[in-house]
C-alpha cells in the first residue's frame, strides 16, 4: 500500500512551543519532575503511516531516572500529600478544560504517530476529558470505616478508624495503543489517592504523555510529583526494583507483566494484561446485530485493544447465517491512510506484529484451518482483517488460539452448545472479557456463571471505555482492577487507628 502525502507533524497552540524545538524533525523534551529535560541522546518516534521518523524525545536513562525517583520520592510524595482533595479536583477540571481547548494538537499527534483515524482519536481525547471530570466517583472509595469494640470481649471500651492512605510513590507503565487516555486514567486513580507518579509510556508513542505533562505544570499540579521517564525498558529496571516505589501499575502484554512482577518483588501491583476476547452467538441471538458489534469488535482500531475479538463461537443453528453475515460486514472495512476520512482501519503500529500474524495464518493453514477473508499484507504496516475458519477439534492446536496477535484477526468456530463454547473460551491462557449473544436470559446466566473472565458483554462486543464499569482480567490477564473508584483499593494501603478508653468511663456496660 502506497502512502503518497508525507507524514509531519506541527503543533498549532503556543501552549506547547517551548517544549520542543524544530530541527528539520521537532525534538522534544520531557517532564522530570518539575524540569523540562532535553538530554544528550535523543530517540527516534516513528509513524506508522509511512514508517518515517516525525519526532525524537530524549532518553532518559537510569542514572537520571534513579535521580528523579529521589526527588519524587523525598519532595513529590510529600508535595501530595499535602494537596487538599478538593484543590486536587479543581486542578483535573483545570486539565480537562485545557485538554478541550488544545484537543487539535492532540488528535493529530495521535493521528500520525498511532496511526488512528479522525474519529478514533477524537473519541480518546473525550474519554481523557471525561476521565479526569470523574475524578470524583473515585473519592468515595477514599473514605475509611469505624470499628466499634463492643463486639469483642477483647476490645470492650475501644473504638478503631480504618483508614486509605497513599502508597506514597507509583510507577505507571503505559501502552502503545491508548497513549493519552492510560496515562489520563492511571494519573487520576494514582493521585486522586494522594501518590506522587513516575510515568513511563511507551517509547512507541511518548508525544501524548509530554504534551499532557505540560498541561498538568499549566494547571499547577505539584511540580515535583510526576514525572514522564521517556525510557527504554532496561533504563527503568531499578526503578522497577527500588523499595521506594511502592506500587506498579502496567497496562501491556502478559509476558511483560510478569517479568515486571518478577524484577519488582514485593509491591502493590495493578496488572491489565494480555486478552483477545471470545463472542459466543447463542442458537436464539439477533444475528445480524452481533455480526455487527463483532465485526467492531475485530476491526476497532486495527485489533491492537487487549478487549479485541479474537474468537468466534457460535451454536450450529446459527452458524452459516452469521459466517455470512460476518463477511459481509468485514466487506465494509476500507483499510489505509488515516488522514483519509474515508478509510475505517488504519496501520498496525508494530511491523513485527504483521509478520506474526502471517507466520500465525500458514500455521493455521497448515492445521487445516481456512482463511475465509483478508489475511492478506497491504504494505509494511497494513493487513486485511482476517477472519479464520477452524473445525472445532483443531483449535486448540492453533497459535492464534494460544497467543494474543495484537491486530485485527479472529477464528470462528462452530460448538457444539454453549457447554462448548465455554470450554473453548476457558481453554485459554488468557482471562480477559468475554462477549455473548442470545435472548434467553437462563442460556446467558449460565454462560456467564461458567466463563473464567473478568467482565462479559451481553449482547455487545467488549470495550472498557473510561472504566465506568470496572475491567481487569483473570488468569494471565492480569492482576486486579481498572474502573472509576475500583483501582482505588491497589494504590492505597490500609491503616488501622485503635483508640484506648479503658478506665475513663466513656462506656458502661451492663
Amino acid at each position: 500500500m502506497e502512502v503518497t502525502k508525507p507524514v509531519a507533524l506541527s503543533l498549532s497552540k503556543a501552549e506547547f512551543k517551548d517544549i520542543y524545538r524544530m530541527d528539520g524533525v521537532p525534538e522534544f523534551k520531557t517532564y522530570l519532575a518539575g524540569e523540562w529535560y532535553s538530554g544528550t541522546e535523543l530517540m527516534d518516534v516513528r509513524s506508522p503511516i509511512d514508517s518515517s521518523i516525525f519526532a525524537k524525545v530524549p532518553r532518559v536513562n537510569g542514572e537520571v531516572a534513579s535521580k528523579v525517583l529521589s526527588l519524587a520520592y523525598s519532595k513529590g510524595r510529600r508535595e501530595m500529600r499535602d494537596t487538599p482533595g478538593e484543590k486536587r479536583l479543581a486542578i483535573y477540571h483545570k486539565v480537562a478544560d485545557l485538554l478541550e481547548e488544545l484537543k487539535d494538537d492532540f488528535v493529530d499527534v495521535l493521528i500520525v504517530n498511532n496511526g488512528k483515524t479522525r474519529q478514533a482519536a477524537l473519541g480518546e481525547v473525550g474519554a481523557s476529558v471525561e476521565r479526569l471530570r470523574r475524578a470524583d466517583l473515585d473519592v468515595r472509595k477514599l473514605y475509611g470505616d469505624y470499628v466499634p469494640g463492643d463486639w469483642s470481649s477483647e476490645s470492650l471500651q475501644t473504638e478503631a478508624i480504618v483508614r486509605r492512605e497513599p502508597l506514597g510513590l507509583v510507577l505507571a507503565i503505559t501502552p502503545f495503543n491508548y497513549p493519552l487516555f492510560d496515562v489520563v486514567n492511571k494519573f487520576v486513580y494514582t493521585t486522586v489517592a494522594g501518590n506522587a507518579m513516575l510515568l513511563k509510556p511507551s517509547t512507541l508513542t511518548p508525544l501524548t504523555a509530554i504534551m499532557f505533562a505540560r498541561l498538568l505544570e499549566l494547571a499547577g499540579f505539584p511540580r515535583t510529583a510526576f514525572a514522564v521517564l521517556t525510557s527504554r525498558g532496561s533504563d527503568v529496571s531499578g526503578v522497577v526494583r527500588d523499595p521506594r516505589v511502592e506500587g506498579i501499575t502496567l497496562t501491556g502484554s502478559t509476558e511483560t507483566g510478569e517479568a515486571i512482577m518478577r524484577e519488582g518483588g514485593i509491591k502493590q501491583y495493578v496488572m491489565e494484561l494480555g486478552g483477545g476476547d471470545p463472542a459466543i452467538v447463542l442458537a436464539d441471538a439477533d444475528v445480524n446485530w452481533a455480526a455487527q458489534r463483532i465485526v467492531a469488535g475485530i476491526t476497532s482500531y486495527s485489533g491492537q485493544r487487549c478487549d479485541s475479538v479474537k474468537l468466534v463461537l457460535a451454536e450450529p443453528q446459527v452458524y452459516d447465517q452469521l459466517k455470512a453475515k460476518l463477511l459481509e460486514e468485514l466487506s465494509k472495512v476500507r483499510v489505509g491512510d488515516p488522514r483519509d476520512p474515508d478509510v475505517t482501519m488504519g496501520p498496525v503500529i508494530e511491523e513485527s506484529t504483521v509478520d506474526e500474524l502471517e507466520q500465525g495464518v500458514k500455521d493455521a493453514v497448515s492445521k487445516g484451518a481456512k482463511v475465509i477473508f483478508g489475511g492478506r499484507r497491504l504494505g509494511r504496516h497494513y493487513v486485511e482483517p482476517t477472519l479464520i475458519e477452524v473445525e472445532r477439534e483443531r483449535i486448540g492446536d492453533l497459535y492464534l488460539y494460544n497467543k494474543e496477535v495484537f491486530l485485527s484477526v479472529a477464528l470462528l468456530t462452530k460448538v457444539r452448545d454453549e457447554v462448548d463454547a465455554v470450554a473453548v473460551s476457558n481453554g485459554r491462557r488468557y482471562g480477559l472479557d468475554a462477549a455473548v449473544f442470545g435472548n434467553d436470559m437462563t442460556r446467558v446466566r449460565r454462560v456467564i456463571r461458567q466463563l473464567e473472565v473478568g467482565a462479559v458483554y451481553v449482547n455487545d462486543y467488549p470495550r472498557h471505555g473510561i472504566g465506568y464499569f470496572p475491567f481487569g482480567g483473570r488468569k494471565g490477564s492480569g492482576v486486579a482492577r481498572e474502573g472509576i473508584g475500583y483501582t482505588i483499593e491497589y494504590v492505597t494501603a490500609y491503616k488501622t487507628v485503635m483508640y484506648n478508653y479503658r478506665g475513663k468511663g466513656v462506656w458502661e456496660y451492663l
